[in-house]
């Protein structure tokens, strides 16, 4: 892992009063998780990223180009964010699923492909079931299904595992982190779980009243288990 080319680099970004960053570079093809209690800015510095909101001052580069210069809108079918609160549209799980692909107007997988999406993600239902009869815990899990089958080149997530339980969260961290180190994507991910980021961090970004405390190259379990 190296930072000489980060997917994102923070040159004394400002956003408001909510986020402060001197300097920040994020590495590519990394799994890094952003660490912090509840109001440290977290949530911003993740719609920075995705240009959901746009920094006070300062500069914000994607791969070495000024953020704010790029079409939102393309930028967003490249770098895909997953908020903390699942969006489940009208219809069925078949319908949620290929969402995303639907308004990026890409085209939509078979229903092989997409009942391996549900059962990346620990769900064992029906393509044809009714989604708003789906819980909490399961509406988010189809959510990241439908991130995942858009194939970003950059991965935000939100509290991904927010609502589950502990052995679901760690088979779809895992299922992520998989996916991440496969594709040589960059996974950026939000979370309150210490044990998560010792798990899976191979970057850890940990923030302090919208400041980054700590960012730093750190090594996760599995690799530990791996050598």
């Amino acid at each position: 892992m190296s930072e000489s080319n980060p997917v994102f680099e923070f040159q004394n970004v400002r956003y408001k009063e909510i986020f402060r960053s001197a300097q920040l570079r994020i590495p590519d093809q990394t799994v890094t998780c952003v660490y912090g209690e509840s109001g440290a800015g977290k949530t911003t510095l993740l719609r920075l990223l995705n240009h959901l909101i746009s920094p006070t001052s300062g500069t914000l580069k994607y791969r070495g180009s000024d953020i704010t210069q790029l079409e939102p809108v393309h930028l967003r079918r490249e770098v895909v964010m997953l908020s903390q609160t699942p969006v489940i549209y009208d219809g069925t799980i078949r319908d949620n699923l290929a969402a995303g692909l639907r308004f990026s107007e890409r085209t939509i997988p078979d229903d092989a492909r997409l009942q391996r999406a549900l059962k990346g993600v620990q769900l064992d239902k029906s393509l044809g079931m009714d989604a708003s009869k789906l819980s909490g815990g399961e509406k988010q899990r189809i959510a990241l299904a439908r991130v995942m089958l858009m194939d970003p080149r950059v991965l935000l997530l939100d509290e991904p595992s927010a609502a589950l339980d502990e052995d679901t969260e760690t088979l779809v961290i895992e299922h992520v982190v998989r996916y991440a180190k496969d594709q040589e994507r960059p996974v950026i991910m939000i979370t309150h779980a210490r044990r998560i980021v010792e798990a899976y961090a191979e970057f850890l970004v940990e923030m302090e009243h919208g400041d980054v405390h700590r960012a730093e190259e750190v090594t996760p379990a599995w690799q530990t288990e791996e050598s």
